[in-house]
């Protein structure tokens, strides 16, 4: 078989084969193209998409299918597409359809291509009104107009634009888009309070009117969302009106953005555009593309013939059905002439339609389609283009694009693509209308508005005018406010990026639940007022964050709690535990020092053991009193005690201080200790009218009946003194107005306890739902809060916050406060670091003093720490004191005995034996001197040669 040769017979069949399969022609795909042939958008189509299929098949010249376009016109005219769709589905037997140009042309005519199966592609139908969710058969090569919705309100976030308008067409194209836009600021803090929609045909008379209506109003962020012809009229328009000055913004969207050559918009706009990466093919294109786009409109403006999104779509999306069609075969497309099978009816009648054989695989191939395309990754998710970013634009004179940043749905506003923002971001500097550099604060008060009407109440009792009153002339019938609540207000306004007229309106004596009801009606355009925030009132309107904290507190009569037994151990009170024990410890340590520096040269401290002891508390105690009687013979002793004297005076001074103020000053506390003592009892609790307590206390289960509703301060001070009521219930601003006057018999004590809770919102100035002075009266509140001015206002209206009633709001006795170690350490401190110096300065001397006898302990004793103690419990007899004593005779040095126990002599500090010497009990003695008047009077007459002891052998 190796040797076999192929059959020449069957090689000239194979080789024939393939030229006839290489002769044989690709197969042609029809496909629709619908456009509106006049409009920009068509204009670019006509030129971009025949172009597109060019260079495809210059790229891949072998493909096995090519696509043949068939052109219709539909002149911006709904039926017409629709006419021109079933014609070309039902007689020239396209396979899919390109177009048609605009969202409701594509929504009708997606209808009948769904009902025929035949795929159709847009490249321009950016309404959210038309997907491939609503028609099977639907795909959109654009991006969506919903996926610049959050690019937009980005924009308004980073720019402080708390209202914005939109204005946009009255049809599928634009009204679809409000709704996402809407929502896309709401979430990001922004509000829409109304929006400008036009009409198509719209005449140039009928956008000047809206503009002027626009101009008086509040609001000057403006988002432009037209057609071309539409908007060209809209910025033509608000440049007369004088909306493109200072202080405007306008955002136009990607639409738009893609036409700056038709539209001529003014500079200052921001545009947003479709990210599109600058590639050399991207650059080649565009070189060939505007060369071939004048040749076809040689009435073009040249200078503004460039390729924009649109242009990319319509590329992109040509060369992705281009790339599917390669994916039929001859099968798919029988018959060759019609191309729907089973059709009932004639060819106009829509229920009737037929079915297009190689639709659903056309479809599935174009929508699985990806390449590298001119506007990036080509890829189709769920029937659209998926969305890469969104270029921001600054337009410039003469319609000049200047990139000042990107947004992308992940990393928010950034200035350069790719470093997150993480939503705040930031930009590049924006040249605004009327090259201005400022942000637009984005609204200002109208030229045409009337002042803001705010309720005040208007009957206030004299005692609460330092809270808030309204004074009316009855001469001019000429309002005025003031008190605490309306100068916080006046502040905070003048602190407002803009001007705010205000026009005080006295509000009748009600209920400040009926009075935000009336706010929220619309009777009023705010109520500013100590009206507390509640989560019952703020379901009808909008409050500003607190200007000022509150809570529920009580005041109750003061009484005298210092009485009988109470008083008892009063004198331990002075000072706390930690205080007692440091002073007994350094108390003891100081008698130690003095002890351990004086043992050795001073008698008086010395003798038996017990009596040492009682020598060292004695001395100890006694400094308290300065009643000891020792006498002192050591400098460093001496220094311990001088540094103990002085701590010991401060101590005395200020236990003496605080004993006298606690036994003479009366304990004064409030008759009812908290609101849990005021449940259990049976008095009776004095209200304010009008005022939230009642329905509050009500809830937490107080007795009804046991409230007593008053209206004047003076109503509270005279019930709390004849006994009608036992205290007073309120907030805590109220009760400090009231503590003000009478802080000498009353005082407040907590409201918590008992589940009632003593915390509220604070006050609040509460304005309708949704309104834009919300927001930034809450700014201007918080920032002033933080400054002085609020003290300063606090202060004039309600006194010194350290005052009287500041004082009795911590609820406690006048009596001073037990003194605590805290504010003692330092002493401590000090005294203890100079005993325990003075401890160590001694025993360093001793033991360079006796170094010898120290070395020789501790080399030849079986005991050396007993030795060492022996050693120094023994008399100093060079001491100065010792010498007196003996008549200034030279005393003998003292002898010991060794381990061995024969007996060693000490001299000026050196150590040698001796014939003979009396030992007793291993103490120190003078040869021949007296014995110590410690000593025992016997002595032990045997030691075993070691040195046992009266424990040795023997016993």
């Amino acid at each position: 078989m190796a040797g076999h040769t192929p059959n020449p017979l069957f090689l000239l069949l194979f080789l024939g084969y393939l030229l006839f399969a290489a002769a044989q022609p690709p197969l042609t795909v029809t496909v629709g193209l619908i456009i509106d042939g006049g409009s920009p958008v068509g204009k670019i189509a006509n030129t971009t998409i025949p172009m597109a299929l060019d260079d495809f098949y210059a790229a891949f010249p072998r493909s096995p299918a090519r696509v043949r376009l068939l052109h219709r016109d539909s002149r911006g005219d709904v039926v017409a597409a629709a006419s021109a769709a079933l014609e070309l589905m039902e007689g020239r037997g396209v396979r899919a359809i390109l177009g048609p140009q605009s969202s409701v042309e594509s929504a009708f005519v997606a209808d009948l291509a769904t009902r025929a199966e035949v795929p159709v592609v847009s490249f321009s139908a950016t309404s959210p009104s038309v997907s491939p969710g609503g028609g099977r058969f639907f795909a959109r090569a654009a991006l969506s107009d919903a996926a610049q919705a959050g690019a937009i309100a980005a924009l308004a976030r980073l720019f402080g634009w708390r209202r914005v308008v939109p204005v946009y067409q009255d049809d599928d194209y634009g009204a679809a888009f409000v709704p996402f836009l809407v929502d896309a600021l709401t979430a990001e803090g922004s509000e829409v309070p109304y929006r400008c929609a036009l009409p198509a045909g719209a005449d140039a008379d009928a956008v000047a009117a809206a503009m002027y209506r626009m101009e008086s109003l509040q609001t000057r962020a403006f988002v432009l969302h037209a057609r071309p012809d539409l908007a060209g009229r809209v910025l033509a328009a608000a440049e007369a009106a004088g909306m493109m000055g200072e202080g405007f913004a306008w955002v136009i969207t990607d639409g738009l953005t893609g036409l700056l050559g038709s539209i001529n918009a003014p500079q200052g706009v921001i545009g947003l555009a479709p990210y599109v990466p600058t590639t050399p093919r991207l650059r080649d294109v565009r070189r060939r593309w505007v060369r071939r786009f004048m040749a076809e409109h040689p009435a073009a403006d040249a200078e503004h013939a460039e390729m924009g999104s649109y242009a990319v779509w319509a590329y992109d999306a040509a060369w992705a059905v281009a790339s599917a069609a390669e994916h039929l075969t001859a099968g798919d497309l029988s018959p060759p002439q019609g191309g729907l099978v089973g059709g009932k009816g004639g060819p106009t009648d829509f229920a009737g339609l037929g079915k297009s054989r190689s639709g659903k695989k056309f479809l599935e191939a174009i929508t699985s389609t990806t390449f590298d395309g001119l506007g990036g990754r080509f890829q189709l998710v769920d029937g659209e283009l998926a969305v890469h970013a969104f270029r921001v634009l600054n337009i410039m004179d003469r319609g000049k694009e200047r990139s000042i940043g990107f947004w992308t749905k992940d990393g928010g506003l950034t200035r350069h693509l790719g470093v997150g923002g993480g939503g705040g971001g930031e930009l590049a500097p924006v040249i605004w209308p009327g090259e201005s550099t400022v942000v637009p604060r984005g609204w200002v008060v109208p030229t045409s508005a009337r002042r803001l009407r705010v309720a005040v109440p208007g009957s206030v009792n004299p005692g609460y005018r330092a809270i808030v009153h309204l004074d009316v002339d009855a001469a001019t019938n000429r309002t005025t406010a003031g008190g605490f609540v309306v100068e916080v207000f006046e502040a905070a306004v003048r602190l407002l990026p803009y001007a705010l007229p205000v026009e005080y309106v006295k509000a009748e004596s009600m209920p400040y639940d009926k009075l935000v009801q009336m706010v929220a009606d619309g009777a009023f355009d705010a109520a500013v007022a100590d009206m507390t925030i509640t989560a019952a009132r703020s379901s009808y309107v909008d409050f500003t964050l607190p200007f000022m904290a509150s809570g529920i507190a009580m005041v109750a009569p003061l009484r005298d709690v210092g009485r009988g037994g109470e008083r008892t151990w009063v004198f331990l009170k002075p000072l706390r535990y930690d205080l007692w024990l440091a002073s007994a410890a350094f108390l003891l340590l100081t008698g130690f020092a003095v002890w351990f520096v004086e043992h050795r040269g001073n008698a008086e401290f010395r003798g038996p053991p017990w009596h040492q002891l009682g020598t060292l508390l004695y001395f100890g105690f006694s400094t308290l009193v300065f009643a000891h009687r020792e006498d002192l013979r050591s400098n460093l002793a001496r220094l311990a005690a001088v540094v103990w004297f002085f701590v010991v005076l401060i101590l005395q001074s200020s236990y003496t201080a605080s004993l006298t103020s606690m036994l003479t000053v009366p304990r004064l506390e409030p008759s009812i200790a908290g609101y849990a003592a005021l449940w259990r009892g049976a008095e009776r609790v004095g209200i304010m009218n009008n005022s939230f307590m009642r329905g509050a206390m009500t809830r937490s289960g107080f007795p009804p009946a046991r409230l007593v509703p008053y209206g004047a301060a003076q109503s509270f001070h005279e019930a709390l003194l004849n006994g009608t009521i036992g205290a007073v219930v309120d907030e805590t601003p109220y009760l400090r107005i009231f503590l003000k006057s009478y802080c000498d018999r009353f005082a407040m004590a907590g409201g918590g306890g008992g589940g009632q809770p003593n915390k509220t919102g604070g006050f609040g100035f509460a304005f309708p739902k949704g309104s834009p002075y919300v927001a930034d009266l809450s700014r201007a509140i918080l920032a002033l809060t933080e400054s002085e001015e609020m003290n300063l206002i606090e202060r004039k209206w309600f006194g010194e916050s350290d005052g009287c009633a500041a004082a009795q709001a911590a609820g406690g006795p006048f009596t001073s406060d037990s003194l605590s170690f805290g504010s003692f350490w330092g002493l401590f401190l000090i005294t203890g670091a100079t005993s325990l110096l003075c401890c160590a300065v001694h025993l360093a001397t001793f033991v360079a003093s006796n170094r010898g006898a120290i070395r020789d302990i501790v080399a030849t004793s079986t005991h050396p720490f007993r030795r060492l103690a022996e050693l120094y419990d023994g008399r100093d007899l060079s001491a100065h004191t010792f010498k007196a004593k003996d008549g200034g005779a030279a005393a003998s040095p003292p002898v010991v005995h060794d381990a061995a126990g024969s007996p060693i002599s000490l001299h000026m500090g050196a150590w040698s034996p001796q014939p003979s010497s009396t030992m007793a009990g291993g103490e120190i003695e003078p040869a021949g001197g007296e014995a110590n008047e410690e000593e025992a009077t016997t002595t032990t007459a045997a030691r075993d040669p070691d040195g046992a002891g009266e424990n040795g052998r023997g016993q």
